[in-house]
């Protein structure tokens, strides 16, 4: 006879933190919707080493959104008025976390204006499967279906399927010399473990500048519902 009692649950999944999240308060009084190229240089003046390391990036700030943060301003001179609750994030391996913790009590000036930096946390990447960008760099970007099998391409290359994927309106990146193209990417029906490579990994170029990392959503559904009122 066979007896078998283990009830024992399956083990849990555990994000790993070799890639973690370093978030700052920030005092800011406003900038320009267009400040990635200004914000990644000052950046990287101040953090060297991200220049060259594939896995960090530096995330954009963003003031006042609607629409479960799927809606925003599309005129890149628009300013944005960041409020207390408003953060800075530096998506970073672990080994750097003390690096980047370093800017608290720092000043960078973006777009003439200040960002002073303050009371930094760490933040595991999330478990949640559904994701989005807000911004993906793509060679098709003018055209929704042409910019979705792009990613889906792109996707393929990492083993990824997803059952559901929703792109948002095109924004355009100012850099000297060339203009950049990038649409919002919103990401469903994966597992945990696609999750977070995404979200480690990325897609598409421009993390320096914001593009291709991953956050954590609420769903398609409410998306859908958002813009259907």
């Amino acid at each position: 006879m066979l007896w078998n009692d283990d009830t024992a649950k399956d083990a849990v999944y555990e994000v790993p933190n070799d890639i973690v999240d370093v978030n700052f308060k920030i005092k800011c009084a406003q900038l320009p919707l267009d400040h990635a190229h200004q914000l990644s240089e000052a950046i990287i003046k101040e953090l060297p080493w991200i220049e060259d390391n594939e896995s960090a990036g530096i995330h954009l700030i963003h003031g006042a959104e609607s629409g479960n943060g799927w809606i925003r301003p599309t005129d890149p001179d628009e300013l944005i008025y960041p409020s207390r609750r408003t953060l800075f994030t530096i998506r970073t391996p672990q080994e750097f976390v003390a690096n980047v913790q370093a800017l608290d009590g720092t000043s960078i000036n973006v777009c003439d204006t200040s960002i002073e930096f303050s009371k930094p946390t760490i933040r595991k990447l999330s478990k949640l499967t559904t994701i989005f960008a807000r911004y993906v760099l793509a060679d098709q970007i003018d055209d929704e279906n042409s910019f979705l099998n792009e990613m889906i391409e792109l996707l393929a290359k990492k083993n990824i399927r997803p059952k559901k994927m929703m792109s948002g309106r095109a924004t355009t990146m100012r850099f000297p010399g060339k203009t950049l193209c990038a649409r919002s990417l919103m990401i469903d029906g994966i597992d945990v473990t696609e999750s977070v490579l995404l979200q480690q990994q990325g897609l598409g170029a421009g993390r320096k500048f914001g593009c291709g990392l991953f956050l954590p959503h609420k769903g398609i559904d409410a998306v859908n519902e958002t813009q259907e009122k």
